[in-house]
């Protein structure tokens, strides 16, 4: 037995349907439900494809989590579900389902930030965040470094994409090059084999009068594009991997460098990177270089915990049981921009379960 809080968080602010059980900080189940082939006809994802694939996936991918970490939804201490960032319509599939769960079980609600969800993940392996943490997100629709003191209530912004995220300029690329949709792994898998320095691209906001933590990655993007254009229209073979290789090491030398900086500015010795993009094989080798040449310890999770998941949502609303912080009140809704300075949304009392039938309706 044990008193560590039980919550099952749902995510589904993108095209990831994903349930995960936490049991304090050890994780139970991560169960997800992909729906990323149905968007790669398009080349990217599609809300309302995103929102259907979410509404057929929920209840099955609940169920797989719960029997993969062998517990009742009656044993819950409590749901967690990202109320925001991300696409509307696919966040209200999520939210709906929590409530619906937490009203039927009696247990409290907890909307957590999908952003702080994405650090408070690394709990699960690499055990309590220390305070403060540096961390550097990067996914398709983000690339941010946050200050944080208090996962549960103190995020702080310290800089962010001012364009377009690393995750999306990977997209991108891998469109123009013809090697499909996402493109992060291809882009990875391909630059393995290219030189990183077969070609100068651009590193975007790194001027001396530019914003010290902010990223721009549109012009890389323009910048490489318009190479590649040249090449075929001088009839020339385009060098795939070189070109793969340069535009990642553009990438991942502009995140790390201002990562490791913000570190070193804010006297903040940690740095936690999450977001799908963590999951690329050079951002990780570089930053652990840069990051040991720093005096900086580099805590990044394992490839699967970075990209979208329920284990992250289930991790932080953990973190607010255990902590003690206010349930959110059954007129939660989505927000699509909600900030990152808000990590849960809570509710106006403490006690707002109370509001239902004590008696279990969940069978």
């Amino acid at each position: 037995m044990t008193d560590e809080p039980l919550v099952l968080g749902i995510e589904t602010s993108c095209d990831e349907t994903g349930v995960g059980i936490v049991r304090g900080s050890t994780l139970l189940a991560d169960a997800i439900a992909s729906s990323v082939d149905e968007h790669a006809r398009f080349g990217g994802v599609v809300p309302e494809v995103a929102s259907r694939a979410h509404l057929e996936a929920m209840v099955p991918t609940i169920e797989r989590a719960l029997k993969e970490a062998g517990v009742s939804a009656r044993d819950l201490d409590g749901i967690a579900v990202t109320a925001g960032p991300g696409l509307a319509g696919a966040l209200l599939v999520g939210v709906s389902a929590a409530k619906a769960y937490a009203y039927a079980l009696g247990k409290p609600l907890y909307g957590v930030n999908h952003l702080a969800s994405h650090i408070c993940v690394d709990q699960l392996e690499h055990g309590a965040l220390p305070e403060p943490t540096m961390a550097l997100l990067v996914s398709g629709g983000h690339s941010s470094l946050l200050l944080s003191t208090d996962i549960t209530s103190d995020v702080r912004p310290m800089g962010a994409s001012i364009d377009d995220a690393a995750g999306e300029a990977f997209d991108k690329i891998a469109r123009v090059l013809n090697l499909g949709f996402p493109g992060g792994p291809v882009i990875d898998r391909y630059a393995r084999e290219g030189d990183p320095e077969a070609i100068a691209f651009p590193r975007g906001l790194t001027g001396p009068r530019d914003p010290a933590y902010d990223f721009s990655f549109s012009g890389l993007k323009t910048a490489v594009a318009r190479w590649i254009e040249a090449k075929r229209a001088a009839g020339e073979e385009v060098p795939v991997r070189d070109v793969a290789a340069s535009f990642q090491e553009a990438v991942v030398d502009v995140l790390t460098r201002k990562a490791v900086r913000a570190c070193r500015d804010q006297g903040v010795d940690h740095l936690m990177i999450g977001g799908g993009v963590a999951a690329n094989s050079r951002l990780r080798v570089l930053a652990q270089e840069r990051c040991e040449a720093a005096g900086i310890r580099l805590r990044v999770p394992r490839p699967k915990l970075c990209t979208d998941n329920g284990a992250m949502v289930a991790a932080l609303g953990a973190e607010m049981v255990a902590r003690g912080r206010a349930a959110s009140d059954w007129d939660l809704s989505a927000d699509s921009s909600l900030p990152v300075t808000d990590p849960h949304v809570p509710g106006r009392t403490h006690d707002h379960v109370h509001e239902v039938s004590k008696e279990n309706l969940y069978s």
